[in-house]
């Protein structure tokens, strides 16, 4: 790497793949450079020093070869190792980590350090890649790794594909990827804030709650972006995990007990409980506004701003949320969208750029009652209701502004 003819050569490589259709590289390696009895192309490189810059040498050749064939912004590397101001030339991953319970929780204990650290994207090999996990560690696996913001299979001399573990790994791996499909407007979203701003994607709960100093040890559940609480579970279908909500009202983003409607816990609070291998404990922070993307769309990549369902989270009376929808093309956003809540009415508006054939689906007090709509249908039956819970209004045709109003009666405690 300090030689240039030595990196022209390696580059010409790159290239001669790129010409194949190559669009990203994995780097892996670039740790294990000895200081001791080497030597470098220039006599001012100090072998101590250079055994951690290495490898943000290695990383910015690769990236910057990426970036001349497509574009700033259109390239990235699935890198191993890194070093102060490796964060330029993401994403990077774990690394070989045991395919034990012990092993995914040093995996996200390692990932969360990473973006503590200044980094905005963490990775993993998702089931471990040293020896052949259990069905039950690789479907609990699953969970946490794909609802990560990159995701990964990968083994050292085992498989990793879901039908290897059964039946009912498949079915699950499935579900998961189907739900993270559906999230790409938010994940792109939070991408293109952590582009803009180095707010982590995935990280440590103390981002996010600061001054709750139960948060500044929790090193076993994660937020992903500033709405998403995730917390995976390291055991079988048997195992009582145990995990932390902070103050707060947080609605499960799925039914986790199947129950049919989603439930609501009001934090502070730990809850402990036995959860199926099919869940993980997955739940959204009060006054967020989530963008989803429709349902079995089988691919991450598609217009993200056509058939998004915009779902509240108990808005808070009194405050203006503005969230950004991302059209998929680099750092471009579609739509901005505000929603204002008051105590008669909810008002979802796009403010700048459109969507087309969007939706609102509203979580609130269960004594709510909906007094009428502006802009929009009611839509108070079907699947999708019994399975997400929610009220679900559909836009009509060509609005940017819908209004709910609604009572919401107090609830005597």
């Amino acid at each position: 790497m300090t030689n240039p003819a030595a990196r022209q050569w390696y580059k010409s490589k790159l290239v001669a793949l790129m010409d194949l259709g190559v669009d990203s590289f994995k780097t892996d390696f670039a740790e294990r450079i000895p200081h001791m009895n080497i030597k470098y192309h220039e006599d001012k490189y100090d072998s101590y020093a250079m055994h951690n810059m290495y490898t943000i040498m290695y990383n910015q050749l690769v990236h910057e070869t990426l970036e001349e064939r497509y574009g700033k912004g259109g390239a990235v590397v699935f890198a191993r190792s890194s070093f102060a101001g490796g964060q330029r030339f993401p994403t990077h991953w774990g690394g070989d980590v045991e395919s034990t319970f012990e092993g995914m929780a040093e995996t996200l204990r390692g990932g969360l350090s990473l973006t503590l650290s200044g980094f905005a994207f963490t990775s993993h090999d998702i089931g471990g890649f040293e020896g052949t996990p259990p069905a039950h560690v690789y479907i609990r696996w699953l969970a946490y790794g794909l609802f990560s913001s990159h995701s990964r299979l990968h083994g050292s001399e085992s498989y990793r594909v879901p039908w290897v573990y059964g039946e009912e790994a498949a079915r699950i791996l499935a579900k998961y990827l189907n739900a993270k499909h559906r999230l790409m407007p938010y994940i792109y979203a939070q991408a293109i804030a952590a582009h803009r701003l180095g707010y982590p994607i995935q990280r440590a709960m103390l981002v996010d709650f600061i001054d709750d100093r139960t948060a500044h040890c929790l090193d076993q559940q994660y937020m992903l972006g500033p709405s998403l609480l995730f917390a995976p579970v390291f055991g079988d279908d048997n195992h009582e995990t145990e995990y932390y909500l902070p103050a707060g009202t947080w609605t499960a983003y799925t039914p986790l007990l199947g129950s049919g409607k989603p439930r609501v816990v009001r934090g502070p609070r730990w809850v402990k409980e036995v959860v199926p291998l099919s869940e993980i404990p997955a739940y959204v922070r009060a006054g967020s506004v989530l963008a989803l993307g429709p349902s079995d769309m089988k691919k991450p990549d598609y217009n993200l701003a056509e058939g998004v369902e915009l779902r509240l989270y108990h808005p808070e009376l009194g405050k203006t949320v503005a969230c950004e929808i991302p059209s998929g093309h680099g750092a471009e956003i579609a739509a901005t969208v505000t929603v204002t809540s008051d105590e008669s009415q909810v008002v979802v508006k796009v403010v700048q750029g459109s969507l087309g054939g969007w939706g609102v689906r509203l979580f609130e007090d269960p004594t709510l009652k909906i007094d009428g709509v502006v802009g929009a249908t009611l839509d108070g039956s079907g699947e999708e209701c019994v399975n997400h819970g929610g009220i679900l209004f559909r836009a009509d045709s060509g609005v940017t502004e819908v209004i709910i109003r609604r009572t919401i009666n107090p609830v005597t405690v």
